[in-house]
């Protein structure tokens, strides 16, 4: 897409775009969340103790403190994270409309290595209000919270791994796909 910017230029921004647009959604939220609970938990430290016995698994104000700090921390790296992946992304789209020649590959491997770090920190990010759930229902107790982990492994396991399954699962909506290119190729040939 460098060699060509005039033709491409206006792909590539967008593209870059729609990434940082979602980046800035989830740091948002982070930071929003995070903020939240901070509000909370100075609140519910100034009040009396006494609602504490309420839920189950939380039966002293350390353990409680522990808990809204680990969800807390979850959610500033999650805000970190999406920040830096704005970073990279806002620079991959100042680098990805510069004119390149088809033989100067160190500057589009540069780009590409910035792209993939924004890809990089995007997912680390996302990985990390992904932990977020199991550590919110640990407020609740240890039993959800266990559940929890057991269905986001299921859910994580299935999203990242090459299985038979999720492999003949994709390659089958490949096919689909350049089945009906096929076709369409073809009605456009006669």
């Amino acid at each position: 897409m460098m060699t060509d910017p005039l033709k491409n230029g206006v792909l590539v921004v967008q593209t870059i775009r729609n990434n940082i647009m979602a980046s800035t959604l989830l740091a948002t939220t982070a930071i929003t969340l995070s903020s939240l609970i901070s509000v909370f938990v100075s609140s519910s430290s100034q009040s009396s103790n006494t609602s504490s016995q309420l839920v189950y698994g939380n039966k002293t104000s350390i353990i409680s403190s522990i808990k809204y700090f680990s969800i807390l921390l979850c959610f500033l790296i999650a805000f970190l994270f999406n920040v830096q992946s704005i970073r990279y992304y806002a620079h991959v789209s100042f680098l990805g409309t510069v004119p390149t020649w088809k033989d100067n590959k160190e500057s589009i491997e540069y780009v590409a290595r910035n792209l993939n770090r924004g890809s990089l920190f995007w997912s680390l990010g996302l990985r990390a209000f992904y932990v977020s759930f199991p550590l919110f229902l640990w407020i609740f107790g240890p039993i959800p919270m266990f559940i929890c982990c057991c269905v986001m492994s299921c859910i994580l396991y299935f999203l990242d791994t090459t299985s038979s399954f999720t492999q003949n699962l994709h390659s089958h909506s490949i096919r689909q796909v350049t089945k009906t290119d096929d076709v369409e190729l073809a009605a456009d040939l006669s």
